[in-house]
């Protein structure tokens, strides 16, 4: 089997991986993009995108990623819609395998992402954009002056539930146990904020709504009494999943499963391999933050490839 040589392969897309290529292909480095089956990352899931800069009238999350990419292509990156199935990072040119194809890559830069646990029910995957949310940042803002539930009970829970109060005009949170998880500072500002209840033994069974939420179904844990709630959105704040599977050992990973890099570069301890976007981070989670190290990940492979170019 031949296997091409590239000076770049990006794993992964989304604003993280689409951002790298972008760059990458102006630096001349003509990068291949293996963008996965189910490409494009979180904001494929989100309706209208309005908090992006450079679109004062919004963006559909989708449109955004179409447009990232074509971008991307404008200047020579070459984009597969390929499942990346095996890496081997232990020596250079890298090893990238998806499937019976495979590639040599001189840099790599991952951008796989993380993806939001959802809580598997009924109703969650149809009404997911049309009141089902993920993350507060991005949606809070369509709920002005509305009634609406967080899922959870740790600090994501409590941050996701405050933000939310800016906008709504009460905030329940819904939680499985007769406790928080959350630290004592966050619980302390949760339960001092006049706009938000909590609902304790608790967990939600099912969404409600046909277009749009109107209410959850939830089952006390202790009692075994169900009960409809009305809302006009549910936030699930249940956790993140960094998909990084594929270089649990081969990488370094944070107890939490997210790629390290070498701040403020993006550079991970292998050398020649670089990492971006929500793969690397647990705090913002924001497709400009995502963007920014992409744009930071080619950067460095750029120079890692000019310095090894100019070595002695």
């Amino acid at each position: 089997m031949t296997e091409q040589l590239r000076n770049v392969i990006v794993i992964g897309s989304g604003p993280a991986g689409h951002t790298a290529a972008l760059y990458a292909a102006r630096a001349d480095l003509e990068p291949l993009v293996l963008k996965g089956l189910e490409a494009g990352g979180q904001l494929m899931l989100t309706t209208e995108v309005e908090n992006y800069p450079g679109f004062a009238d919004g963006i559909m999350g989708p449109e955004l990623m179409d447009q990232m990419e074509k971008q991307a292509q404008r200047f020579g990156a070459e984009i597969l819609a390929v499942h990346v199935t095996e890496v081997d990072l232990s020596s250079r040119p890298f090893l990238v395998k998806a499937g019976d194809q495979q590639w040599r890559a001189k840099t790599v830069i991952v951008a796989t992402g993380a993806t939001a646990r959802w809580l598997g029910i009924p109703g969650e995957e149809r009404l997911r954009g049309r009141g089902v949310s993920a993350c507060a940042t991005c949606d809070g803002f369509f709920f002005r002056d509305r009634e609406l539930i967080v899922v959870g009970g740790g600090d994501t829970a409590m941050e996701e539930a405050m933000f939310l109060t800016k906008f709504a005009s009460k905030v329940t949170i819904v939680h499985r146990r007769h406790e928080f998880r959350a630290s004592k500072v966050m619980q302390d500002r949760t339960f001092a904020n006049p706009k938000i209840e909590v609902v304790w033994d608790s967990v939600v069974e099912g969404i409600l709504g046909e277009d749009a939420v109107t209410g959850v179904e939830i089952r006390n844990v202790a009692t075994g009494e169900v009960r409809v709630l009305g809302t006009d959105g549910v936030f699930m704040a249940i956790g993140h999943d960094p998909t990084t599977a594929l270089f649990r050992e081969q990488l370094k990973i944070d107890g939490d499963g997210y790629l390290i890099v070498q701040e403020p570069s993006t550079a991970t301890n292998v050398p020649g391999v670089f990492a971006a976007g929500d793969v690397t981070d647990h705090v913002y989670r924001q497709a400009v933050t995502a963007a920014g190290q992409g744009c930071k990940a080619a950067i460095d492979a750029e120079r890692f490839l000019e310095e090894e170019l100019h070595a002695p």
